[in-house]
């Protein structure tokens, strides 16, 4: 149910994708935005402090994260239920950013990059 939740698979157009190696490429792309999934009330704010803040189906998501070897690695708890530390592949496709669990050999997860102000 977890891994439904944080890493739904969904369809993505691979010649428009750009992995994110560098940590300041990752900041520029989520520092004045929010990561979401609207099919499953999904809104995350990944802070430049390591800080994770947000929601899930109603419940609070909290966590902190690192960039470790060009991966975004991330501890994170939700509600009363914690999700195992994992390093995932970040690539970027237009407005939408793709994690990929376990170093890129995983599943993934398509959140859309939601300006802060909407």
């Amino acid at each position: 149910m977890i891994t439904a939740i944080f890493l739904s698979l969904m369809a993505t157009s691979a010649a428009a994708q750009e992995t994110l190696i560098k940590r300041s490429d990752f900041l520029s792309a989520v520092a004045t935005n929010i990561l979401e999934i609207r099919l499953l009330s999904l809104q995350l704010k990944v802070l430049d402090s390591g800080e994770i803040t947000g929601k899930a189906f109603g419940r609070g998501v909290t966590g902190s994260w690192e960039w470790t070897d060009g991966f975004f690695c991330r501890s994170m708890t939700w509600g009363d239920r914690e999700l195992e530390y994992n390093c995932q592949q970040v690539k970027k496709d237009g407005a939408s950013l793709i994690f990929t669990s376990d170093k890129g050999t995983g599943r993934s997860a398509t959140f859309y990059l939601r300006p802060e102000t909407q």
